[in-house]
């Protein structure tokens, strides 16, 4: 095996938060080397028109996502069952490749509210702790959001994100989001253009005496340069934003907003087509001392020695490796001990199809990936807990992200299945009839975790990751709640027809049909070392020159979409490394 010359750090994975962690670190005079399993990516040409809107190659083939021959997860519903292999993309979309999901993600680009970060401390302020099931793991983040806006504020300003502050330097304006924590400065850029079923949304959601406000979108409105110097174009609406890399440089991106700074850095290494097998530790196991891998146009396998390790990954992956490598504890579900592999959750999305007559053209094949209208008027701290019978919160929403030539196939019920009854109602669905959703949190729960495989591996020989995981009552309960609250203000529309229900209450999880791509936990921040697999600076609580920031740090997932969170704690944890760790290397917390 071929020993690489030793760096400073090493990252695994190049999507948001490896980008992220490789400007800050080289920022700060360190070299650099990051793994990518995937391949290099570049606006242009991989992006450029027309391939890049080849609906069959993007939704059908999945260029962009995760090749499951090599690598994927196991699933089973419960611990009775015996797992199986996921062979196929179905219910989330793992990016694979230089930019990972932050290349084939929408745009929707939220902070966390204040009283997400606080959720136990929260519910045992106003509902008392009893009203916490004994099953449901709710834990605080170990920091306040006072502590995260600077670093929401950096990632939304690299990022040119569009919208309107609700609240500013603690003064509430009008149109924006009056329930959020306060910001100290407004979005970079101005919100995106309305569309017909976002304006609809609005109109009813006053009417209902709510707050309605453009969605955070990381899709450029208008022209902008962020600090790195990196440009976007303002989005034209093409409609593939979801499943597809920015023909336009339109769409926040690592590939678009920071990579071009980076790649010029001599003391930043990218090496793609590099699959990382393991993290090496010291004959104690105290401390990492650099990774293994092999490259996948060769064949052969490397070590990289490296002063500082971190997991960048997705977030499966990220608890994949330390679970391989021993970093940690495993969770153990029956005893309730160990913390990697534990609090896994996801993301709750119920949608409603409304269906119009031909005077009302929704047109949904123009779209703006996170563009649209929301309320928190339901969330987590305008939320009665105890009356509403769930734990957690949520948004309604109106999106319109295009529905592309292929997957945009999609006629009302009752439609005839083919000739031109088929074509009457593919029409009908593409020009008359939009989406409105209701996406609420996921809990944490003692028997959803993550663990290894006993029975399948990879094409490496390593145990694959097993995810045992379904839905809970408390999940049930709220998404039926926020359905009814969604029908609700619908009603004034009058609608041809409504299609959709939300999850029944004994529906178990889906792997097969797409919901979402909100993974999180199984190697989450705690203030202490019983509580999580990191503490607050995502730093390993076992190894203390390993740091895995991302949305595997969630102790539970809230209402909103992670990618705002997830970038805000890149840079938290940059500033953490280069403030803290370098003056003083070992744990940050003691």
């Amino acid at each position: 095996m071929a020993v690489k010359p030793q760096t400073d750090a090493v990252i695994i994975g190049m999507g948001w938060t490896g980008s992220i962690l490789a400007k800050q670190l080289t920022d700060a005079g360190l070299n650099v080397v990051a793994l990518e399993r995937g391949p290099d990516r570049h606006t242009q040409p991989d992006f450029a028109y027309p391939r890049v809107v080849d609906a069959v190659e993007g939704s059908i083939h999945r260029k962009f996502l995760q090749p499951l021959n090599n690598e994927t997860v196991t699933v089973r519903h419960n611990r009775s069952q015996a797992a199986v292999p996921m062979r196929r993309i179905g219910s989330f979309k793992p990016g694979t490749g230089v930019g990972g999901a932050g290349t084939h993600w929408s745009g929707c680009h939220f902070r966390a509210m204040p009283d997400d970060l606080r959720l136990r401390s929260h519910i045992e302020e106003r509902f008392g702790l009893d009203l916490i099931p004994d099953d449901m793991l709710v834990q605080d983040y170990p920091f306040s959001w006072e502590e995260m806006e600077p670093h929401f504020d950096m990632f939304e300003k690299v990022c040119g994100t569009s919208g309107r502050a609700g609240v500013l330097n603690g003064q509430r304006r009008e149109g924006g989001n009056p329930f959020e924590g306060s910001r100290s400065a407004e979005y970079p850029l101005g919100p995106n253009p309305d569309y017909l079923g976002s304006e609809m949304f609005t109109w009813a959601a006053r009417e209902a005496g709510y707050n309605p406000y453009p969605i955070p979108a990381s899709n450029a409105s208008a022209s902008y340069v962020n600090p790195y110097g990196c440009q976007m174009g303002p989005c034209n609406a093409c409609g593939f934003c979801s499943d597809y890399g920015c023909l336009n440089y339109s769409k926040a991106s690592p590939n678009v907003n920071i990579l071009p700074v980076l790649r010029r850095r001599q003391g930043f290494e990218l090496r793609a087509n590099a699959q990382v097998l393991r993290i090496n530790l010291s004959e104690d196991r105290s401390r990492a001392t650099g990774v293994t891998y092999v490259d996948l146009e060769t064949g052969e396998e490397h070590e990289q020695p490296a002063g500082l390790v971190l997991l960048c990954a997705y977030q499966l992956y990220n608890v994949h490796l330390m679970l391989l490598s021993g970093i940690g504890q495993p969770y153990d579900p029956v005893t309730g001990t160990g913390t990697v592999g534990r609090n896994y959750a996801y993301q709750n999305l119920n949608a409603l199809k409304l269906h119009f007559d031909e005077n009302t053209h929704h047109n949904t094949f123009i779209g703006i990936g996170g563009a649209g209208a929301t309320i928190d008027d339901l969330n987590v701290g305008q939320l009665d807990m105890r009356d509403a019978g769930f734990i957690g919160g949520g948004i309604l929403w109106a999106r319109q992200p295009g529905s592309g030539p292929v997957r945009g196939i999609d006629p009302p019920p009752g439609a005839p299945s083919w000739g031109r009854g088929w074509k009457q109602g593919v029409r009908q669905g593409l020009l008359h009839s939009c989406e409105f959703e209701a996406q609420t949190g996921v809990m944490s729960y003692r028997d959803n975790y993550l663990s290894l495989d006993p029975t399948y591996r990879d094409a490496w020989g390593r145990p694959m990751l097993r995810m045992t995981f379904n839905w809970k009552p408390n999940e049930a309960a709220a998404g039926q709640w926020y359905v009814d609250k969604l029908r609700a203000l619908i009603a004034p529309l009058n609608p041809l027809a409504v299609d959709g229900e939300a999850k029944a209450m004994d529906e178990s999880w889906n792997t097969t049909s797409y919901q979402s791509t909100h993974n999180t936990g199984g190697a989450v921040m705690a203030a202490t070392p019983e509580g999580g697999a990191l503490n607050r600076y995502c730093q390993s609580w076992d190894v203390p020159n390993v740091f895995a920031p991302g949305a595997n740090a969630f102790p539970q997932n809230h209402g909103y979409n992670p990618t705002g969170l997830v970038g805000a704690l890149a840079y938290w944890t940059a500033e953490a490394i280069t403030g803290q760790y370098l003056n003083d290397p070992g744990a940050l917390v003691r």
